[in-house]
């Protein structure tokens, strides 16, 4: 990096701004890789709870020092994937969503955040269509970006849309690997994203770039370590350890990366955001 380069970053890390979030997680008390739903679970690959627990608490604790709230759902046993809290619902705007999951091994989920958030004050809303909750709906600013093509219904893009009454956008996911929209695309602030562009169509990639024509486009090897999987408060982003070169577009763009080891908990094909709901205002 030249001299140049350093005062450009240094310029450009001065006007991002940080701002205190709300967030809800679970923990992985009963985390395990019991059955196959996305190419990342492999039931014969040993998962060690102990080292899963002690990760998520590494983010846990992360979020607390960056001035976060942290608010906890009780784990619920034969809810193995329950630690994956984005997918729970959707919380913006005042109204609060429940998912509705693909898989009936991970119904139970849905009630146990939808009791959450009506203990919290909510009047819970439903869809008729499948939707994974911020696994596949995520918040940029005024908007928000709906995946489709392996979990999330298309079709419940619109019904989201007139619960939250917010504009949606929807993207087209074409890689299995990538079978939520947070795998594959993460939002920085509410201006900017990252994604991995071979993830989505060509139509979806069109879109984001008119959308966020400074959008970075990270690399294959983050995208593999579920890099995208990322949270951020507008100045620290949060993410997966591995992702390296990801980091280094976070700090030549002005944010400021912190990595975290939750290679355990990927072996369910999570990660950092996977275990965020994020409770917007």
């Amino acid at each position: 990096m030249t001299i140049s380069d350093v005062a450009t970053a240094e310029r450009a890390s001065s006007i991002r701004t940080s701002r205190p979030r709300h967030y809800a997680m679970t923990a992985p008390t009963f985390f395990a890789v019991e059955y196959a739903i996305n190419p990342w679970m492999d039931t014969s690959v040993p998962v060690d709870t102990h080292v899963a627990l002690g990760q998520w608490e590494t983010l846990r604790q992360t979020y607390k020092e960056l001035g976060h709230t942290v608010e906890l759902v009780e784990p619920v046993t034969g809810l193995p994937d329950m630690v994956y809290a984005a997918n729970g619902g959707l919380i913006v705007n005042d109204k609060a969503v429940a998912a509705r999951f693909a898989y009936p091994q991970r119904a139970g989920e849905s009630a146990a955040y939808a009791e959450w958030m009506t203990r919290h004050g909510y009047d819970v809303a439903e869809t008729r269509h499948i939707n994974e909750g911020q696994g596949d709906l995520l918040v940029v600013g005024a908007i928000i970006l709906a995946g489709h093509g392996f979990r999330t219904q298309h079709q419940a893009h619109d019904e989201i849309a007139a619960i939250v009454e917010m504009p949606v956008v929807s993207l087209e996911l074409v890689d299995p690997r990538f079978y939520h929209l947070d795998t594959a695309l993460a939002v920085l602030d509410d201006t900017a994203i990252a994604f991995y562009p071979p993830a989505f169509t060509e139509r979806s990639r069109t879109k984001l770039l008119e959308l966020f024509p400074d959008a970075i486009e990270v690399t294959s090897a983050d995208a593999y370590a579920l890099g995208l999987n990322a949270v951020s408060d507008g100045r620290n982003v949060v993410l997966p350890a591995a992702a390296t070169g990801f980091a280094e577009q976070l700090s030549d763009a002005g944010f400021r990366p912190i990595g975290v080891d939750l290679s355990e908990l990927l072996k369910g094909g999570g990660s950092i955001k996977c275990c965020t709901l994020e409770v917007h205002p």
